[in-house]
């Protein structure tokens, strides 16, 4: 019988052969080797002093989660141009991501009033840490992102100089080594938020 490569508690792993041993997160009974873990089937050969193959089941440090429609979502620029930018998903409702997904953020959906009056490159620039909602699934390739919200936009972001810079107002942040201004659509960061950028 083959190992799965995916296995949930109590399932039947495989034949416990000779040479080979129960790593962590297993169990035998009755000369077959069970889960006790929900996680992967990790092999190692020849481990040990012993020599013999350890079978184990470990489980993901990082949790497999995916975007839903009104998530809270930690993301960081990829890509800005006149009609909207594109992202990389980092974080979901605080929980980091395996593997990043792509979300958008069109220009009408970077803030709430003015929408006609925006300038997508006076609201982000590649490498700003956002916080963004879903607003819905998209098409196939990307979530599509608002942040027509006061706690949701940019906050944190590199200056040309090379240094983080500090929101002073809504819409600008300055530059603490050359004090120069640059235009972002700043978050007004609440404390329930603050979690969702230290845990990218």
């Amino acid at each position: 019988m083959a190992a799965p490569t995916i296995c949930t508690p109590g399932q039947r792993i495989c034949r416990l052969e000779e040479g080979q041993v129960a790593g962590s997160g297993t169990d035998v009974r009755q000369g077959y080797l069970y889960s006790c873990l929900a996680g992967y089937v990790n092999v190692r050969e020849g481990d040990g002093e012993s020599g013999k193959t350890v079978i184990e089941v470990l489980t993901e440090k990082k949790h497999n989660i995916v975007p839903s429609v009104g998530s809270l979502v930690t993301c960081r620029v990829t890509n800005v141009n006149p009609r909207f930018c594109k992202c990389a998903i980092l974080g979901v409702d605080n929980m980091p991501l395996k593997e990043s997904f792509r979300g958008l953020v069109r220009k009408e959906d970077v803030r709430a009033t003015e929408k006609d009056r925006v300038e997508m490159y006076k609201s982000f620039r590649p490498g700003d840490l956002v916080i963004a909602r879903v607003l819905s699934l998209g098409d196939a390739q990307s979530y599509l992102l608002t942040t027509a919200e006061n706690e949701l936009g940019v906050v944190a972001a590199v200056s040309e100089a090379g240094v983080n810079m500090v929101p002073v107002s809504w819409n600008e942040m300055i530059c603490p080594k050359t004090m120069s201004k640059e235009f972002r659509k700043v978050a007004k960061v609440q404390p329930q938020y603050i979690d969702n950028t230290t845990a990218t």
